[in-house]
């Protein structure tokens, strides 16, 4: 077994001695075994796709059948024949597999050590303990799967080990079993559409092994029905607008280091779908499939960031942020299927690298920023921003990584957002004249849509940091915070180390992720360089690690100046000026709900916002005015134009149908007969 392998089923181990600890442990040493177990398993999970994407070993295939090849091939593989009835277990690790493997063992490991400290108040349970490192092993089969049926079942396995996660604060909100209601809902409806591309793909290609996918021959009409049910089940998954209904729901009830996980590393699975069967799998298709995944990010990116910049609740706002990162991936893949498809090979490549280097970008500054929010959570116990503030001088830490995070996810330089974004806009302005009439028109509007979310992102967390961290405290919860344990401030500063070398040194990803772009599109450079990122093919280059040298410099310059003017003016001290309504309070600050008001107003016919007035008189007199109060809401329109119709929709045809619930035995098998009769007749038909 080479490198690969070993450390891959090491990871897997680790995830299963970790589930066993959570088991047998004493109540006392169950987090920290377990949670260390689950770190250890990270880590193995991490260095094995690391070397999956970074190494080329030649190993001729065994009869236990592990393999490893170079170049864009496998690095390992197994089939366990014995294991599952019929089909077998199949695996296989190649550079692209190895890309998701070490984005998901390394935010295991922040989200690991994070929990050892955050579970010690109401998660420290068995069940709790047991699912979570359960969880991180079906996060790390999926992208390993290599035959139909193993890949099911590993996505059955994190969406059924992902629930009680999500679910184990329902005691204490009523929120979190609706949000987990959605969840499971969303999820298995994305797994049947799934399960049907997939089901058709293997019955067409005559076997379930992914070797024997990639060898078939279907028809265009069997290979558009493969690819839109997958590319559904995919995009729910992700958060893609509109099947993205579970995600601001399910990421802000789950615990801060299950959000993390989740929001991470789960919905990448969706993106890697898409990746896989569509390119991989397929080999592409027309071009119109890859301009309905380009649309559905560039939507998605939109939508998740605007709701996002209206958002009042921490990690709601979080989570519309994770809706538009993917969609800003599913912008890349998109384009990539559609280059490849207009035969323009090198934009292709450079867009999905563009991708699968902001699928590694979005997973470090989310897991900073959502282990950072659940620091803000345990020491204040909300997550309303219209509730904080003051956060500076309570939580210093917390603080400034937070703000090393919203700097990131604001895609400014010198954060590492800023790169995988700026390779995008440069795969789709480098397109023309090879994309054609369908490029010429479709590749400006996605630039614009990557411009906007920009612009929005901006804005968005700087209403976060600005309104959550600095000012004064809005409540006695922020008055009263206090700085996380030691555990939480190290998963944290980890995750933010990761962010600065990825904004630092991009250099040193990138190239690596040239072997996964070559499963796609082999034989393709995208970009080189040791200090300066050059792009192969078309003209571009960037310098992030001089950029922020030149940050630096300018901002201590400026400082030094502002210093230099302050020393040779005499200070007094003034009173600032308060438009003559006496001392400043929290009550005359800016609120989440106020900073956002002049975007509901510029989009408000998207967010469609709901606003109530209520007066309550004197008894005296009802011309005398004893309170006003105001409530604001922006719900999700698509969820209330969409899914609420259905919901009732659904709801009316189950009280019409009651009437066939009759208890009668004899109408039952009735029902079977008539049913089994009407499907052999659509066979017959088909046939």
């Amino acid at each position: 077994m080479n490198p690969v392998g070993t450390l891959y089923v090491a990871a897997l181990s680790g995830c299963a001695l970790a589930a066993v600890t959570a088991l047998l442990a004493p109540p006392r040493a169950r987090r920290h075994l377990a949670g260390w177990c689950t770190a250890a398993a990270g880590a193995a999970a991490a260095a094995a796709g690391t070397t999956a994407i970074t190494t080329a070993i030649t190993t001729p295939t065994t009869e236990a059948g592990t393999t490893a090849v170079g170049g864009a091939g496998r690095s390992w593989s197994a089939w366990l024949p014995d294991l599952l009835p019929l089909a077998g277990v199949r695996l296989a690790v190649d550079p692209l597999s190895g890309v998701f493997i070490a984005v998901t063992g390394f935010v295991a490991v922040c989200a690991a050590i994070y929990g050892i400290a955050y579970c010690a108040h109401g998660l420290d349970g068995r069940v709790f303990q047991l699912v979570l490192p359960l969880f991180v092993a079906a996060m790390l089969l999926v992208p390993a799967a290599a035959s139909v049926s193993t890949f099911l079942l590993a996505w059955e396995l994190m969406a059924v080990s992902s629930l009680p996660l999500v679910l184990a604060e329902h005691r204490r909100r009523a929120a979190v079993g609706r949000a987990g209601l959605w969840y499971v809902v969303m999820t298995h409806l994305g797994l049947v559409t799934i399960l049907v591309g997939l089901v058709a793909f293997a019955a067409g290609a005559g076997g379930e092994s992914f070797e024997q996918l990639r060898e078939a021959t279907l028809s265009p009409a069997a290979r558009t029905v493969v690819f839109l049910a997958t590319l559904a089940g995919f995009a729910s998954k992700a958060g893609i607008v509109p099947l993205h209904v579970w995600l601001p729901r399910a990421h802000p009830e789950a615990p801060s280091h299950v959000s993390a996980l989740m929001s991470a590393a789960m919905v990448n699975m969706g993106a890697y779908g898409v990746v896989r069967v569509g390119l991989d799998l397929l080999h592409g298709g027309p071009a119109w499939w890859w301009l309905l995944v380009l649309g559905a990010g560039a939507a998605s990116a939109l939508f998740g960031i605007l709701q996002a910049a209206v958002a009042s609740d921490l990690k709601r706002l979080l989570g519309y942020s994770t809706t538009e990162n993917l969609g800003l991936v599913l912008v890349g893949v998109g384009a990539a299927g559609f280059f490849a498809a207009c035969d323009a090979p090198v934009p292709a490549a450079l867009a999905l690298a563009a991708a699968l280097l902001h699928v590694v970008n979005h997973a470090a500054f989310k897991t900073v920023l959502f282990l950072s929010a659940g620091s803000v959570l345990h020491a204040t116990g909300t997550r309303d921003l219209d509730a904080l503030g003051g956060l500076r001088a309570r939580l210093p830490y917390t603080t400034v990584v937070f703000a090393l995070g919203a700097l990131c996810a604001s895609a400014l330089p010198p954060g590492n957002a800023f790169v995988s974004e700026w390779l995008l806009l440069q795969s789709l302005i480098h397109a023309q004249p090879a994309a054609g009439v369908a490029g010429a028109v479709t590749m400006p509007l996605a630039v614009g849509a990557i411009a906007l979310s920009a612009g929005l992102a901006i804005a968005t967390f700087v209403k976060a940091f600005g309104v959550g961290f600095l000012g004064r405290p809005r409540s006695a919860e922020a008055e009263r915070a206090g700085e996380s344990p030691p555990a939480m401030l190290a998963a944290t500063t980890l995750a933010a180390a990761c962010c600065v070398a990825l904004a630092l040194a991009p250099t040193l990803v990138l190239p690596a992720l040239v072997r996964a772009v070559g499963v796609a599109f082999p034989g393709r450079d995208v970009a080189g360089g040791q200090v300066t990122l050059r792009l192969t093919g078309v003209a571009g280059m960037i310098s992030p690690l001089l950029i922020a040298v030149a940050l630096v410099a300018a901002v201590v310059a400026v400082l030094c100046l502002v210093r230099v003017g302050a020393t040779r003016r005499p200070r007094r001290a003034a009173r600032l000026w308060d438009c003559g309504a006496g001392p400043m309070s929290a009550r005359m600050e800016y609120t989440a709900t106020s900073f956002a008001e002049p975007l509901q107003r510029v989009f408000g016919d998207v967010l469609e916002p709901e606003s109530d007035v209520d007066v309550t008189p004197m008894k005296e007199s009802a011309y005398l005015v004893e309170r006003v109060s105001f409530h604001a809401r922006i719900p999700d329109r698509i969820e209330h134009r969409l899914y609420e119709p259905l919901i009732s929709a659904v709801t009316a045809a189950g009280r019409g149908a009651r009437g066939l619930a009759t208890g009668s035995v004899h109408r039952y098998l009735g029902y079977g007969f008539w049913a089994l009769t009407a499907a052999l007749i659509v066979l017959v038909v088909l046939r």
